[in-house]
């Protein structure tokens, strides 16, 4: 019989699963063509989830369920609970775009979001290889039918299969990585994987060539070069409300794996897997920025550069572990936490622009398309020159804060050659703030190309106001998100 405790450590993620259920049997019901019964249903469900998660990460406990195989702690309720706002700002972005290209006939949607944000959930959840999988495939099979949701669509189509061709590609990779660790180990719970490891008595070879594959998928899922073929096509030919529902909430899960694997399960192997996360953090900052120049495309262009946006990710987990000590390792991945959160506000608010911008018959992917934007709507322009700033890391913008604190977590390890990862990534965002700039030179000094003006209905008005200001106001006052991060980092560290 199953204790009462393994139950409460997933109590916000059955509240989902139930109301995920709820709402696509309501949907069934619900007729008219904008889903409105469905969309404040879900809303409101979303809601709930997100307060349970942030009573939870506020209450500060760290609880264990069904042996051991689920953790409960601060870090992974703050994501958790960001991941659900997330999906929340994205669909009241959607809406109004899916409705316009018939994306809303069914209502899946809002069924397929409410099962992707139960899969992050469980990733972010899982003390266990099979547990992190199964969230993992829960979350990828939605979003390749998420994709895939424009049936009429060539685009999208070809976006949905090399998006599931890749995916599957990646998750193997990925098991493969996990059965070569339980192989060796013995267990599939991570906190005995680590204690298998730490005692050396495992052959360090096989550890080594388990760890590779793992790092090559979890590198395939953040889109970190030379795994990221799939992001470009994929970020260009979904549906834009796709777009923002696989490159947002997702990426706060893909940080939640990289913890619980690498830290929580391998972080006696920190010297080998520090050097390849370098590797890759180096070329997908060399690659993500000098291929973003060459694009037309904004929606590609932001894929480019949400390469480049992982590199930094990756540069805060490569000073962790220096000799051996772990002093530096709160520092280092919480740096990398706070990047991740300001990366995924920044990015829904730009996103919301593009899809605000898109009219039936037109999809507004164009950097041109955006041309004289602050004539027609300065607000709009404005909140797209904050999050571009934002991107770009210029002050006094979240991003700016983001990047400083990476890099001032590899400045901290002393070692000279992540000194030289801090000046290698400082070079690269500055070539990275060209083509961020080239887009707001076009909205404020190029002649608008069309004479319509932007409307929005009150809700993504409301929304995108709020997101655009949290930028802005998160870059001015960055200490309280900065302490959340580092607090959910210590407590995780200290068990």
């Amino acid at each position: 019989m199953m204790d009462n405790s393994s139950w409460m450590t997933m109590y916000p993620e059955i509240v989902l699963l139930v109301m995920a259920c709820v709402v696509t049997l309501a949907d069934l019901y619900v007729k008219g063509p904008m889903r409105t019964a469905t969309y404040v249903l879900t809303l409101a469900s979303l809601g709930g989830v997100a307060l349970l998660h942030a009573l939870y990460a506020d209450a500060g406990h760290t609880l264990y369920g069904f042996g051991r195989m689920v953790v409960s702690d601060p870090m992974g309720h703050w994501l958790k609970c960001f991941a659900t706002i997330a999906v929340m700002v994205t669909l009241v972005y959607s809406r109004p775009y899916a409705a316009d290209r018939d994306m809303l006939r069914g209502g899946e949607i809002f069924s397929l979001s409410l099962f992707a944000l139960l899969g992050m959930s469980t990733m972010i959840s899982g003390q266990n290889f099979i547990v992190i999988y199964l969230g993992l495939e829960l979350l990828t099979l939605s979003s390749y039918a998420l994709v895939a949701l424009r049936r009429d669509h060539t685009l999208a189509s070809e976006a949905a299969m090399k998006y599931f061709v890749l995916g599957a590609m990646a998750s193997g990779f990925l098991l493969y990585g996990m059965s070569m660790m339980y192989g060796a180990t013995g267990s599939l719970e991570l906190s005995a994987v680590l204690k298998a490891i730490a005692s050396g008595q495992v052959n360090h070879q096989v550890l080594v060539f388990g760890l590779v594959f793992i790092v090559a998928g979890l590198a395939f899922k953040i889109g970190a070069v030379p795994f990221h073929m799939w992001i470009p096509d994929v970020y260009q030919g979904a549906p834009t409300a796709a777009t923002l529902m696989i490159g947002g909430a997702p990426k706060l899960a893909a940080f939640a794996i990289l913890v619980r694997l690498l830290v929580e399960g391998l972080l006696p192997l920190a010297f080998d897997w520090q050097q390849m996360l370098a590797l890759l953090a180096v070329a997908s900052l060399l690659i993500g920025n000098l291929a973003a120049i060459a694009q037309t495309n904004l929606k590609r262009m932001l894929a480019y550069s949400t390469i480049s946006q992982m590199g930094f990710v990756l540069l805060g987990f490569v000073a962790g572990v220096i000799n051996g000590e772990t002093t530096l390792a709160a520092n280092a991945y919480s740096s990398a936490m706070f990047y991740m959160v300001s990366y995924v506000l920044t990015t829904l608010a730009a996103f919301g622009i593009i899809m605000l911008l898109a009219r039936q018959g037109f999809e507004s992917e164009e950097i041109t398309d955006l041309a004289g934007l602050n004539q027609r709507s300065p607000l709009y322009a404005g909140v797209m020159a904050i999050c571009l700033f934002s991107m770009a890391g210029i002050p006094p913008m979240v991003g700016f804060y983001a990047k400083l604190s990476v890099l001032q977590s590899l400045v901290a390890s002393g070692q000279a050659i992540y000194m030289g990862l801090a000046i290698f990534a400082v070079i690269m965002s500055l070539i990275g703030a060209f083509y961020y700039l080239r887009v707001v030179k076009v909205m404020y000094f190029d002649e608008p190309v069309t004479a319509t003006t932007v409307s929005a209905s009150l809700d993504v008005r409301l929304v995108l106001s709020t997101n655009g200001l949290l930028v802005l106001v998160l870059g001015v006052f960055p200490g309280a998100l900065m302490a959340l991060c580092a607090d959910s980092i210590v407590r995780m560290l200290a068990v």
